[in-house]
């Protein structure tokens, strides 16, 4: 059973492998379809939408807190206010909706 790992790994590590390379080896020139050069460049913020939304809502102790968080991040940027003061709105936010759940219950 021990010897499969290594071939398990293996295989992981030469499809990673490939995933990375291929795009590179396979596209040479510019990309001039603006749709997957619209594709393209929005990659990297949905990858990171995926990875920080369910952690929003799911890190508190309280979903709701996190999810009035969230609407005030949401405002807040839409505002304009730069990144820290978002963060930190943020956090107090959940701080705060987290502190008046135990006076409350």
């Amino acid at each position: 059973m021990t010897h499969n790992i290594y071939l398990y790994i293996l295989v992981a590590a030469f499809v990673s492998f490939l995933i990375r390379v291929l795009p590179l080896t396979l596209i040479r020139g510019k990309i001039k379809n603006p749709f997957i050069r619209s594709f393209l460049y929005y990659v990297p913020y949905v990858t990171l939408a995926v990875m920080t939304f369910p952690a929003i809502v799911t890190a508190p102790r309280i979903p709701a807190a996190g999810i009035l968080a969230l609407i005030a991040g949401i405002a807040a940027s839409w505002k304009g206010m730069n990144m820290i003061s978002i963060a930190v709105l943020c956090c107090a936010m959940v701080f705060i909706c987290e502190t008046a759940a135990v006076y409350i219950l």
